[in-house]
C-alpha cells in the first residue's frame, strides 16, 4: 500500500510584479520561502493571464545572461520569441516549451512574437528555473525547442490528460532532457472528477494550480488562480478531485543537496563563482546578441 504525500502547506503568490515591460507576473517561489523544501527548483513565475494591447513595438526582455541553471517557458496563450547568444532562435506558441540550459552562460532576449504584439491578446505562460549539479554548472549551453506535438499526452480517463514535459509518468517518458531526475506535468483535468497518481519517494515535489479548483488528498483545496501545495518528500501518491475544470502543473525532483549562491541571473554554489560569472559576462565571455536589422 502506497503512502500518500501529506501537504504540507498552501502558498498563493509571495509577489506580483513586471519581467521587462512584457510580462506582469505572479512569484510563487522563492518569494514564499519554501526554496530549500523544493530544491532542485528555483523560481516558478506564472505570467497572466494578461489583456494585451495591440503595438508596433515588441514588448518583452531586452538582453540579459543567465549561468548555472535551466529556464524552462511553458506557454499557454501568446507567443514569444527568442533568440541567444548560442545562435538558438525560435517562437513558441499555446502548447509548446521552451528549455534553454544556460550552464557556463549564455545571453538572450525575450519578447513578444511579432504578429502577437500587432494584434494582442490574451498571454498566459509559466517559466520555471531548474538548478543543475555542481558537475554541469560550467557545462556547454544547450536549447531544447520542445513543438507541441512533440510532447506525450497521457490519458487519465475522464479526469483528463496530462503532457509530459520532462520525467516519466507511467512508463510515457517525457520529451526533455534533463541533468538530473525530474518530472514536469502539465495537466488538464475535468470538473467533478477524481484521479490518482505517483511520484518518486525522496522527490521534492509542488503541485501547481494555474486555474480551477481541486481537493488534494482529500482535505487540502487549491482554489481559483496561482495556488501552490508543497509535498512532503516521503510517500510517493497524491490524489486530485476537481469541482471545476482545471489547469495545474506537477513538479518533482531529486534534491541536489548543494550548497546554492545566487545574484540575479546567476545561480552558483559559491559567492567567489558569482563574482567570477559577473566578471565573465562583463568581458563578454557568454556572448553578445547582433542587432536586429
Amino acid at each position: 500500500m502506497k503512502e500518500f504525500k501529506k501537504v504540507l502547506g498552501v502558498y498563493g503568490p509571495g509577489s506580483t510584479h513586471w519581467v521587462g515591460d512584457g510580462f506582469h507576473v505572479r512569484n510563487l517561489f522563492p518569494s514564499n520561502g519554501i526554496e530549500k523544501q523544493i530544491d532542485p527548483f528555483l523560481m516558478l513565475d506564472y505570467a497572466g493571464p494578461t489583456a494585451v494591447a495591440p503595438s508596433q513595438r515588441p514588448r518583452g526582455v531586452d538582453e540579459h545572461p543567465h549561468r548555472g541553471f535551466e529556464t524552462v517557458t511553458i506557454a499557454y496563450q501568446g507567443a514569444v520569441e527568442h533568440r541567444d547568444s548560442g545562435g538558438n532562435s525560435g517562437t513558441i506558441y499555446p502548447g509548446d516549451v521552451q528549455w534553454m540550459t544556460a550552464a557556463s552562460g549564455v545571453v538572450h532576449e525575450e519578447k513578444h512574437e511579432r504578429e502577437f504584439t500587432k494584434r494582442g491578446g490574451t498571454f498566459e505562460m509559466v517559466q520555471l528555473w531548474v538548478n543543475l549539479p555542481k558537475a554541469y554548472k560550467m557545462s556547454a549551453p544547450r536549447y531544447q525547442a520542445l513543438s507541441k506535438d512533440r510532447i506525450p499526452v497521457v490519458a487519465l480517463g475522464e479526469a483528463g490528460e496530462a503532457r509530459i514535459i520532462a520525467g516519466a509518468w507511467n512508463g510515457t517518458a517525457g520529451a526533455a532532457r534533463t541533468f538530473t531526475p525530474i518530472n514536469v506535468f502539465d495537466l488538464r483535468l475535468n470538473g467533478g472528477t477524481s484521479t490518482e497518481f505517483d511520484l518518486p519517494a525522496g522527490h521534492n515535489s509542488v503541485l501547481v494550480l494555474l486555474k480551477g479548483l481541486v481537493v488534494v488528498n482529500g482535505d487540502k483545496e487549491l482554489k481559483g488562480e496561482a495556488q501552490l501545495a508543497l509535498l512532503d518528500s516521503q510517500g510517493e501518491r497524491v490524489s486530485l478531485k476537481t469541482r471545476g475544470d482545471s489547469v495545474l502543473l506537477i513538479l518533482s525532483g531529486e534534491p541536489l543537496h548543494e550548497p546554492v549562491a545566487s545574484y540575479g541571473p546567476f545561480v552558483m554554489n559559491t559567492r567567489e563563482e558569482l563574482t567570477q560569472a559577473v566578471a565573465d559576462y562583463n568581458a563578454g565571455k557568454m556572448g553578445r546578441l547582433e542587432p536586429i536589422r
